[in-house]
């Protein structure tokens, strides 16, 4: 009779849960479509750029506009990427056109992981973000920075994973051949 009560019990809230997490994933279907060029949106899956609703006609609305992008790209939680798409957008978000902002819309919905690789040459980008202009005035900007001021030998080699770490040169015993491995 306990093992029964137990399992009405669970049932009863697994139900509850799953209610509340339905009621979550409803207000949050209501903010995607209320800001849904803030998320939502991945141009490699879906290429539609009529979706995005971007208002530059009032320079109130191109404000707020710009302070949101401005925003994610300096607080993405990645700070290299931070660091890079940040200045990048303080830089050139005034001078954009409906087009540009949409193109760094695009480049902003990237995830972090896979955009950092993509900028700094560890891997090839697929063909739609290749032929974003943010995407290639980004990437020729971080390319040109890393052969002006790294060396080489500090880099991945593209296509190969990163395996050098901060403790190459220790070299103690017992530690680390090589790397962080």
């Amino acid at each position: 009779m306990a093992s029964l009560r137990r399992s009405l019990i669970s049932v009863h809230r697994i139900l509850n849960s799953s209610r509340s997490f339905a009621a979550a994933a409803s207000s949050q279907a209501r903010f995607r479509t209320q800001y849904r060029w803030v998320s939502g949106f991945s141009p490699i899956a879906n290429n539609n750029t009529q979706s995005l609703d971007i208002d530059l006609s009032n320079e109130e609305s191109k404000r707020r506009l710009f302070n949101r992008l401005l925003y994610r790209s300096k607080q993405r939680g990645f700070l290299e990427l931070d660091l890079v798409l940040g200045k990048w957008v303080e830089k050139h978000i005034h001078s954009m056109d409906e087009d540009g902002v949409k193109a760094l819309v695009h480049v902003l919905d990237l995830e972090n992981p896979d955009l950092w690789k993509w900028l700094t040459g560890q891997e090839q980008p697929p063909e739609a973000v290749k032929i974003n202009p943010v995407f290639t005035s980004m990437r020729d900007k971080v390319i040109n920075n890393l052969n002006s001021y790294a060396a080489p030998e500090t880099r991945a080699t593209p296509g190969q994973p990163w395996v050098r770490g901060w403790d190459d040169i220790k070299k103690s015993p017992g530690g680390p051949i090589a790397g962080n491995q």
